[in-house]
């Protein structure tokens, strides 16, 4: 294999420096860069349900282009370079990034639901989701568990790890969206599945929560610790919140479902308390990383891992107002929906002047 990639970089001269600028991204492509089509689509739902239609459409295009585009190049990523496309998903610091497949499935399973209504496209999504998320769950956790080179905790965990739980959860909701808008007799196995994925992200939230938590308190924390999917500590807590919403709503056509919804309900809103209580730690520590430690404000792929949690927070707002009839929470949804909006529009022009400085410097390179 790596006869292979030494090949791939043994071109003629003018090609190679070309093809090495267009082929680094390809490379050393962030497996967490399916994180974008989450944000895009979560973002979509939020801009939609504060009356913003065509935006909301336009913003599912672009999740869908992006999925389609990042689809083909983690492709070729896996049969050009399988030793790195490998070594990625078992390093304990990429390796859950690969989660962001997962989750951005069941985001565009549900988006095409709650835009669209179109059931098969809908149902084909949650085949994907559903075929990946056992395969790189165990293949994942089975690997860090039985290697024999671990990092430390402080150098090995973050909040990218919560990306198991955001998976988990999405295909709770999409499994939710799939039972209401389907009729017997697949409509109590939905429930279930959905039912069983909420639980058990609740329990994976727990478990690597404690961890980050322990590693936030009790290890040097420097502000390149800080990477933005420690917004995905709000972000599994949203995501959560609107898996659950979506099961109270769904316990009139399902008795299996009446039985538990007073502890639905008293999870729910534990899970929307426990991510509401991480926005002003996260904007705290956040000023402090950029403001008190002059840390530089970059584009990056892991951008994308901050925008998606604020606008899955507007979303989840609305479908608990919904589901418990809060309507005291309905200020709420607007502000975040237009913050989500605002946040995708910055990271998505940041991500546009990074494309277009590397294309320029493929120009340089290929005339010098």
């Amino acid at each position: 294999m790596a006869d292979q990639d030494a090949d791939q970089d043994a071109e003629p001269n003018g090609a190679s420096r070309h093809g090495r600028i267009l082929n680094i991204d390809v490379k050393t492509l962030s497996p967490a860069y399916f994180a974008m089509v989450m944000a895009t689509g979560v973002v979509s739902l939020a801009a939609n349900q504060i009356g913003l239609r065509p935006v909301a459409l336009a913003l599912f295009g672009v999740a869908l282009c992006a999925y389609v585009i990042l689809w083909g190049l983690t492709i070729t990523r896996l049969t050009r370079w399988r030793s790195l496309f490998f070594e990625d998903m078992f390093d304990h610091g990429r390796g859950p990034g690969f989660f962001t497949m997962i989750a951005a499935s069941g985001v565009l399973g549900s988006e095409t639901l709650l835009l669209t209504g179109v059931v098969p496209a809908g149902f084909a999504f949650w085949l994907i989701a559903l075929i990946l998320w056992p395969t790189l769950t165990y293949t994942i956790f089975t690997a860090f568990t039985i290697k024999e080179n671990k990092p430390p905790l402080d150098q090995g965990i973050s909040g990218a790890w919560l990306l198991a739980v955001v998976a988990t959860q999405s295909v709770a909701v999409l499994s939710a969206l799939l039972a209401a808008h389907i009729g017997q007799p697949y409509k109590i196995e939905l429930n279930f599945l959905a039912l069983s994925s909420w639980l058990w992200g609740g329990m994976l939230y727990i478990w690597m929560m404690s961890l980050i938590f322990y590693r936030y308190t009790f290890f040097r924390f420097s502000p390149g610790d800080l990477s933005p999917p420690y917004w995905i500590n709000m972000g599994a807590m949203a995501i959560s919140t609107l898996a659950g919403s979506l099961l109270i709503l769904n316990t009139g056509d399902a008795p299996l479902l009446q039985s538990v919804e007073p502890f639905m309900k008293g999870f729910t809103v534990f899970y929307w308390a426990t991510g509401t209580w991480w926005i002003p730690m996260l904007l705290i520590l956040g000023f402090w990383r950029h403001f008190v430690k002059r840390f530089p404000l970059r584009y990056d792929p892991l951008y994308w891992g901050a925008v998606f949690p604020l606008g899955m927070y507007a979303v989840s707002t609305r479908q608990m107002s919904r589901a418990l009839h809060i309507e005291m929470l309905d200020p709420l949804i607007a502000v975040f929906s237009w913050v989500a909006l605002l946040a995708w529009g910055v990271t998505f022009a940041a991500l546009l002047a990074t494309l277009f400085n590397v294309r320029r410097a493929a120009q340089i390179g290929s005339r010098s």
